[in-house]
This record gives structure tokens, C-alpha cells and sequence, in this order.
């Protein structure tokens, strides 16, 4: 009876102390949970690379209770996928495969929050470490609708005037027709615009590539969807590149003349394709490869990319938000 007793107690003091272990593992994973929200959200970067500011982006948001898991982009390519990010001793890490990069090894990242700040260094492709510095990213919230003023012809069918270069100059003017007639520099509009509506028209060559970045910021991607993927994913005809797919794949053939009607208020945008309505009020979560800064929060220039082949543009027309 008393050996009965005795192996009684001695389990009711096994469960008391697996009780006691987990009240108190629980708290710790529930104080991971807490410290978590600071570094929750979108940043963005500047990347010191080589005596250049190179701009990039993060967000970070929790899976389930207790993992953080996100999304980077860099200066070029698209927003990749970050599967874990993992904290440790007030500082996190993540590490994401090449995708546009050279060389095989990952990118690694280890970095602070303080606020609305986010430091901390990256170790490239090349085993070179360098640091980045950021902010959180604006909401970019309009509480009033836009009230639009006078459309601006951009481009006047004659010249060049009103846009510079990020490189040598290879456009040229040829019958009304802005024209690259090979891979070189970008062009970018002299003026700088918030919340606008912009028509422009584009030919391409079969297999080329070209794209319009909205505030020099957000890439809205042009290219011969035809002779490459047909489905509407994120990377093709008028998607936001590595972000939002068309609806509808509404790509002409090579040698068309093709249209996009957009209309950018704050981070809400929609886009026409071809006259059909492919992406519908949809939010742009942050900067896109080839990003011009990350300055997010201030107006920014039209920036139509010439680095990817040939390409022939006419009736640029925007139309800012007074």
C-alpha cells in the first residue's frame, strides 16, 4: 500500500514538473511573439555597394504564431521570397538564394530595427560585405480623391527635350517615333510627378524587352509576352513587375502598336491594357528591381527603360493630380 503511495506521488510530481516547464517554455516563445511587431512591416533601403547607393526593400510579416517569413528586393530582378527570418539577440538574419546575381552562394543579411529604422550589412554573391541603412516605407494612405489637372505631353515628336539620360544617349526621334534602336541607357523625364494618370504607346521587336517605371520606382513591365510564358504571371505583359499578375493576358504581337492606361494614387494603381482593364486598384507593396531610389515617399520621374533592347515609344501624356 505505501509502495502504491509512493509511485502515486512520484507521478503527480512528474506532471507537476512537466506543468512547470511548460509554463514557463511558453512564455519565452510568447516573448519572441512580442518583440516580433517592430521589425513587422515594409523598409526601405539604401544598399552601399561600391561607392553606390543602391536602393532595395523588405518586408517582413509573421506565419502562423511565432515564424517570420518575407519578401526582398534588391537592385535588380524581382521581389524574392525570404522564408524564414530569424531573430537573435535583438538583431535579425535571413539568407536568400542568387537569382539575377553571378556566382552560386547565398546573400546573407543580419540586421537591427530601432523604430522606424533598420540597419545592417549584407554579405553579396561575391563574399563581400556591405552595409544598408532604411526606413520604414510609407503607407502612402490619400484620404480624398484625386483631382486631376492638365494632361502634359511628355513626349513632344520631335526630340529628346524634357527627359535626360543614365548613360549614353542612344534614343533617337525618327518620324514622330521615340526610338532605341539597341540595348543602352535609360530615359528618364526631367519632371517629377506624385498621383497621376499616364497614357503611353510602345512597339517592340519580337523577343525584346523593355518597361515604364512609375515615379522612376515601380516597373511596370513591357515585353514579347508571345514569344516567352503565356500565362499572366507576375513577370510578364503588363504586370507590376514581380508583384501583380493582368487579369488577362491582353499582349498584341510583335511589331503592334500596344497602349497602357494607368492611373497611380498613392499605391493603388490600375492598369489598361490594350483597352481591357487587367490590374484593378491593387496596392503596389514596394519598389521593384531597377528602382531609380527608395525614396518612396516623394514624387518621382517617368523612367522608361532602354537596357533590355530595342524598343519604340509615342504619346506619352500623363496627367498629374492637382
Amino acid at each position: 500500500m505505501i509502495s502504491k503511495t509512493i509511485s502515486r506521488l512520484a507521478g503527480l510530481q512528474m506532471v507537476m514538473a512537466l506543468l512547470i516547464f511548460l509554463s514557463t517554455a511558453i512564455p519565452a516563445k510568447a516573448a519572441l511573439i512580442d518583440k516580433a511587431p517592430d521589425v513587422i512591416g515594409r523598409w526601405d533601403i539604401t544598399m552601399q555597394k561600391d561607392g553606390k547607393a543602391i536602393p532595395s526593400w523588405l518586408e517582413v510579416q509573421k506565419s502562423g504564431t511565432h515564424t517570420l517569413i518575407g519578401r526582398f528586393t534588391y537592385a535588380f530582378g524581382s521581389a524574392r521570397p525570404i522564408s524564414e527570418v530569424k531573430p537573435a539577440g535583438g538583431k535579425y538574419s535571413f539568407s536568400i538564394p542568387p537569382q539575377w546575381e553571378e556566382g552560386t552562394r547565398n546573400m546573407d543579411f543580419e540586421f537591427e530595427v530601432s523604430g522606424n529604422t533598420i540597419k545592417g550589412t549584407m554579405v553579396y554573391t561575391d563574399g563581400k560585405s556591405y552595409n544598408f541603412t532604411g526606413e520604414r516605407a510609407p503607407e502612402l494612405i490619400r484620404t480624398k480623391a484625386p483631382v486631376w489637372g492638365k494632361p502634359i505631353r511628355l513626349f513632344n515628336g520631335k526630340d529628346t527635350k524634357g527627359f535626360h539620360t543614365d548613360g549614353k544617349n542612344q534614343w533617337i526621334v525618327e518620324n514622330g517615333i521615340l526610338r532605341s534602336l539597341k540595348s543602352g541607357a535609360n530615359l528618364i523625364s526631367d519632371k517629377k510627378f506624385n498621383d497621376f494618370k499616364l497614357h503611353i504607346e510602345f512597339r517592340y521587336k519580337q523577343g525584346s524587352n523593355s518597361g515604364v517605371y512609375l515615379r522612376g520606382r515601380y516597373e511596370i513591365q513591357i515585353i514579347d509576352t508571345k514569344t516567352d510564358e503565356p500565362e499572366p504571371i507576375n513577370n510578364q505583359f503588363s504586370s507590376v513587375y514581380g508583384f501583380l499578375p493582368p487579369n488577362k493576358m491582353m499582349a498584341k504581337n510583335a511589331g503592334e502598336w500596344q497602349s497602357y492606361d494607368i492611373t497611380l494614387v498613392g499605391r493603388m494603381i490600375t492598369i489598361v491594357a490594350n483597352g481591357t482593364e487587367v490590374i484593378t486598384r491593387q496596392i503596389i507593396p514596394g519598389l521593384t528591381g531597377g528602382a531609380i531610389d527608395s525614396k518612396e515617399g516623394e514624387p518621382g520621374p517617368l523612367f522608361i527603360q532602354g537596357d533590355h533592347g530595342p524598343i519604340d515609344y509615342r504619346n506619352i501624356i500623363i496627367t498629374p493630380a492637382k
